[in-house]
């Protein structure tokens, strides 16, 4: 996987995202309501916000967090603990521990296929962990987030376009620079047919929280800011830097913090595929 990134580093952004779009994961498990799984696996776990909520929807099985981040694993424990679910965790790199974990009925794996250079190898890999009549969703594409208005009454207006550019440079970068990459058209649901999967559909769901954000999503966003303005700031010009640095003072009216036109707008797209039975 990817070893540019220090998720645990991260964890309290991840935490915070997490919990921000976390409307679409209980969307997403609502398509699976005729699903009684005995074990679920959240492979890319992080500090289990959406595993969290699986043990929620699926109380009787077995849900296992995966993840290569011991320190994020313990993050999901006590997020299990303080919420009254029960959570197994377990250490595995992804994809290369993927061998030696159970099978399951349920396999879900959000945003973490795109860090790995075969993403059709390691959709292979995922769908051989399912049980047969088991289900794969994997979450990947969907819309970038929104969360500024386009004139912010300072600085040039469109600066979240212009992040967005920018991050999709980097990432475009980061694909390429993956150990292993290979070049793949990224029909998501053409992949999981490749992958022996049947039944394969796509949804997309719709996270909303409108003007003006609550404490929590508030955070999200400011951490997003945060994030965006370490990465890109040798990239931006000069004035949308500058614009960067007034949103995330805590003193200025105008900033993040204090705003009251901020919201947080996006969509998340799981892609579901079944293991044939028999």
């Amino acid at each position: 996987m990817d070893n540019d990134f220090d998720w645990a580093a991260m964890a309290d952004m991840l935490e915070l995202e997490g919990e921000a779009h976390s409307p679409y994961v209980r969307q997403a498990l609502d398509e699976l309501r005729d699903l009684a799984p005995r074990r679920v696996l959240d492979v890319g776990s992080g500090p289990g916000v959406a595993a969290c909520r699986m043990a929620e929807v699926f109380p009787e099985a077995e849900v296992v967090a995966v993840d290569g981040s011991p320190e994020l694993l313990a993050r999901a424990e006590r997020r299990a603990e303080r919420l009254g679910v029960r959570l197994r965790t377990r250490v595995a790199e992804f994809p290369e521990g993927l061998a030696d974990l159970p099978r399951a009925d349920l396999v879900w794996s959000g945003q973490v296929v795109h860090h790995v250079g075969d993403q059709q190898g390691a959709l292979d890999l995922l769908a051989g962990l399912l049980e047969p009549g088991g289900v794969l969703a994997i979450v990947e594409g969907g819309l970038p987030a929104r969360s500024l208005p386009r004139d912010l009454g300072f600085g040039r207006p469109g600066l979240q376009t212009r992040l967005d550019v920018a991050m999709a440079d980097r990432f475009n970068r980061m694909r390429a620079e993956l150990p292993g990459t290979v070049s793949v058209v990224e029909d998501w649901a053409g992949m999981l047919r490749a992958a022996g999967l049947t039944e394969v559909r796509s949804r997309s769901f719709l996270v909303d929280h409108p003007a003006p954000l609550a404490d929590g999503p508030r955070r999200a966003v400011r951490q997003m800011l945060e994030r965006q303005r370490g990465m890109f700031a040798e990239v931006l010009d000069a004035d949308d830097v500058a614009t960067l640095d007034r949103l995330l003072d805590p003193e200025d009216p105008a900033g993040v913090d204090r705003r009251q036109d901020l919201f947080l707008l996006t969509a998340k797209t799981v892609h579901f595929g079944v293991k044939a039975k028999g």
